[in-house]
């Protein structure tokens, strides 16, 4: 049994047209014991930017913090909103720094770049344990779910979705992803991010 897998979950980021979607289940587990079906995963970063962190519960929790304080401390330094990418290196290089003692946490990115010419672009990432970056155009994923919904994605993933396809294809890829898992699942929760507005909602799962 490997200490990523101790308390389950699985967390999902997918790209569509001018909109990102980020989602992730409600699990909280010992193993094989259920303990919570409301353990939140996928946290704001700034009003366009989210993390989802899949892994052991304690890091999670440690992490969220710890990223906060870090970004908080750039936009006081910086005077303005961190980007995505800025953001995504940020955590990278957080996870690096412990490398020899690491955070036992999968990081998935997701958010809205600003353009040159005023408009936005998806921007999505996944970090192994030590912050090893890696960036897609189609669907990122992480936690004990993983393999399942790489191969769902594969499926139904399409390019250029609107955003209520987008939560449609994200919710049915975790849904059933989770289904196959005995370490995830128990609802999810998903967010939608677009230019106007984020837009958040929750899923009944099994509860079995």
């Amino acid at each position: 049994m490997s200490i990523m897998e101790h308390n389950g979950g699985s967390v999902i980021a997918m790209v569509g047209k001018d909109c990102v979607a980020i989602a992730s289940d409600l699990r909280f587990g010992n193993q094989a014991l259920g303990i919570a079906s409301n353990f939140q995963r996928v946290f704001p970063v700034t009003d366009r930017t989210y993390i989802g962190l899949a892994g052991l519960g304690t890091d999670v929790t440690t992490l969220r913090e710890r990223f906060r304080y870090r970004v908080n401390m750039y936009t006081i330094k910086e005077e303005r909103e961190i980007a995505p990418e800025t953001f995504a290196h940020l955590v990278s290089s957080t996870l690096y720094e412990h490398r020899f003692g690491p955070y036992f946490v999968e990081p998935v990115i997701a958010g809205l770049t600003k353009t040159p010419s005023g408009g936005t672009k998806p921007f999505i990432a996944a970090a192994d344990l030590i912050g090893c970056l890696n960036f897609a155009k189609d669907f990122v994923v992480a936690g004990t779910a993983s393999s399942k919904l790489y191969g769902l994605a594969e499926g139904l993933w399409e390019p250029d979705l609107g955003p209520e396809d987008l939560f449609e294809t994200i919710s049915q890829t975790l849904l059933n992803g989770v289904d196959r898992d005995a370490f995830s699942g128990w609802g999810a929760v998903v967010h939608v991010i677009t230019r106007d507005r984020v837009i958040t909602r929750t899923l009944k799962g099994r509860m079995d």
